[in-house]
């Protein structure tokens, strides 16, 4: 498929997290603390992801505190909120780890995060993205964010550089 070689190349993802990570929706319990939902699986394909080799981060707009111990269970080490400007951010982090944008992916749902398709070789848009975003990726994924989609693309990755061990290595993956 046209996208076996540039996941293959793969090196760097990109995770925006409300309406990536999560559902989107944000939910507050009565002492006013912030409560995300995270999906396991999601979970689960960014630790094989990471054993594979390829380096995941997280760039988001808003400040949450339940990102950081979420980050430190499935091995991410590193995690920036408060992004106002994600594109920039992007290109600074590529520079300094000598990765080229065809080597990054990066995945969005949300006006946000087309600062980061720019900088990267592969714009990833979830299922239940907005329209914006939907047209500017390159690909999107059949599930919505926070319920499998980051799953998804891990297991493209994965299966483009035959380090899926469950299947075929066929890649699964589909021009948008």
């Amino acid at each position: 498929m046209k996208f076996n070689k540039p996941l293959a190349g793969i090196k760097l993802l990109v995770l925006d997290v409300d309406g990536v990570m999560t559902d989107g929706r944000i939910i507050y319990n009565d002492l006013g603390q912030e409560i995300k939902c995270f999906d396991v699986k999601d979970g689960q394909g960014i630790v094989m992801l990471i054993k594979a080799g390829v380096e995941v981060l997280i760039i988001s707009g808003r400040k949450s505190g339940v990102i950081e111990p979420r980050a430190r269970e499935l091995g991410i080490r590193e995690v920036y909120q408060g992004i106002q400007d994600k594109g920039a951010l992007c290109a600074q982090i590529l520079q300094q780890k000598h990765l080229k944008p065809e080597e990054a992916v990066a995945m969005g749902d949300d006006v946000p995060d087309l600062a980061l398709f720019e900088q990267v070789g592969l714009g990833i848009a979830v299922a239940d993205a907005v329209p914006e975003v939907l047209a500017a990726a390159q690909m999107m994924t059949k599930k919505k964010g926070g319920r499998g989609a980051i799953r998804e693309v891990c297991e493209w990755i994965l299966k483009a550089k035959h380090l899926w061990p469950y299947s075929d290595g066929s890649s699964g993956v589909s021009e948008k």
